[in-house]
């Protein structure tokens, strides 16, 4: 999947009004997911995305065990939105994530994250925050 797509599906299935904001999503999303994974799983997801999208699981080198809920929590944060639009869009960009890698790939970030970690997987807006 090349960038612009995926920013497209991301910017389209979260209903965002710009690239800018399905950007954010991306890089929030992304930047939380690499900070839950080993460094090697991380570089190994990017490799499978394009460039400017692999950065951002390329930016932690330590592995920090927080909850789902303090996932989304990061999230919302680093996107400057609600805890709400954060878990839609963390699930958004996680549903198109799955679209771009391989299978294989995707079930090792999954066996490196508890199973409270499951709803993030869950697309759209279905699953429910543990709030």
């Amino acid at each position: 999947m090349k960038y612009n797509e995926f920013v497209g599906h991301v910017q389209n299935r979260a209903r965002l009004g710009t690239q800018g904001e399905a950007v954010t999503a991306i890089r929030a999303t992304l930047e939380t997911l690499a900070e839950r994974i080993s460094t090697d799983e991380a570089h190994h997801l990017a490799a499978q995305l394009p460039r400017e999208i692999g950065y951002y699981l390329k930016q932690g080198d330590t592995v920090d065990r927080f909850s789902l809920d303090e996932f989304f929590e990061r999230v919302a944060g680093r996107a400057e939105v609600d805890l709400p639009d954060a878990a839609h869009h963390a699930r958004t960009v996680v549903e198109v994530l799955s679209e771009a890698v391989s299978p294989s790939q995707l079930e090792d970030v999954r066996g490196q994250l508890p199973q409270e970690f499951s709803p993030l997987f869950t697309s759209g807006s279905q699953g429910q925050l543990n709030a």
